[in-house]
């Protein structure tokens, strides 16, 4: 059951991307292995099962499905789930949910998490978030999920076990983090979203967005209303290191066979190999 909230799924490298994305209208994605999902503009039954999500703005194609989302967790008697959002607006979310908890006579229960850009989310031993500025025409933030592994100093390369066992139990640091950008998630943001949090480049996988296409549409006037143009990711052509770029959040002024002819004509072959249009 989808709630008709439709589902578009790829899989890459390990990591399955689900989720759907159009300007005004909704998005949402979810990253089952892991287990996060990123806003809520609808909630599939689906996505129920997923009980951590990272919203990055508070405009309502992003968020409007979350109180629907945290009843039907306390319904199915699930753990509350819990929401990193921005900041500032932990307040006003806290009472949007009270307001529905006394209209729907239902307990809105769930952990508020309010993150602001520099700050680091502890996911697992293994993965770390860090949230990341954005561009739009209300605050908001991206995310990076880095994995992270601690990897034996190179000088004690070659030391017997026991050497090694000692010089940590003495309280030396025998070892050193290492961290592989996995995966990064924009929301809605202009190019200063991407360029102002360099890692992003160079994540495994990309989700962005890249709301306008056609050339008589000015970018002045997109990227002042927060969103990116086709031609802004031509100018970055170079910059682009992701394995698979995720490209949604599509004006609804656009059909997916305009959307596909005009990428294809416009963007680079190096870089369209690894664009994925989600459509």
């Amino acid at each position: 059951m989808l709630d008709n909230a439709p589902i578009l799924s790829h899989k890459h490298g390990g990591l399955t991307i689900e989720g759907y994305s159009r300007a005004a209208v909704q998005s949402y994605w979810r990253i089952p292995e892991l287990k996060v999902g990123f806003d809520l503009g609808a909630q599939p039954w689906d996505f129920m099962g997923t009980g951590t999500w990272l919203l990055t703005h508070m405009h309502l194609d992003h968020m409007a499905a979350l109180p629907i989302y945290v009843a039907r967790r306390r319904m199915m008697k699930m753990e509350p789930p819990t929401i990193y959002l921005p900041e500032y607006a932990i307040d006003d979310v806290r009472r949007i949910l009270n307001l529905m908890q006394r209209l729907d006579r239902g307990r809105q229960a769930c952990n508020l998490v309010g993150v602001k850009p520099g700050q680091e989310i502890d996911l697992s031993r293994e993965l770390v978030i860090s949230v990341f500025e954005t561009t739009h025409t209300i605050p908001s933030v991206g995310y990076l999920i880095w994995d992270r592994r601690n990897k034996l100093k190179e000088e004690y390369h070659g030391l017997p076990g026991d050497q090694i066992r000692d010089l940590r139990l003495s309280g030396t640091q025998v070892t050193r983090e290492i961290r592989t950008p996995i995966l990064a998630y924009t929301g809605d943001t202009s190019p200063g979203g991407l360029d102002g949090f360099p890692p992003v480049y160079e994540a495994k996988v990309l989700i962005t967005e890249m709301s306008f296409i056609r050339a008589k549409h000015r970018r002045e006037k997109i990227h002042k209303f927060g969103h990116m143009h086709l031609d802004d990711f031509i100018e970055r052509a170079d910059r682009f290191k992701n394995e698979l770029i995720v490209c949604g959040h599509f004006s609804t002024r656009y059909q997916g066979n305009e959307i596909r002819r005009i990428v294809d004509a416009k963007l680079p072959a190096g870089l369209r190999a690894r664009v994925k249009l989600w459509i």
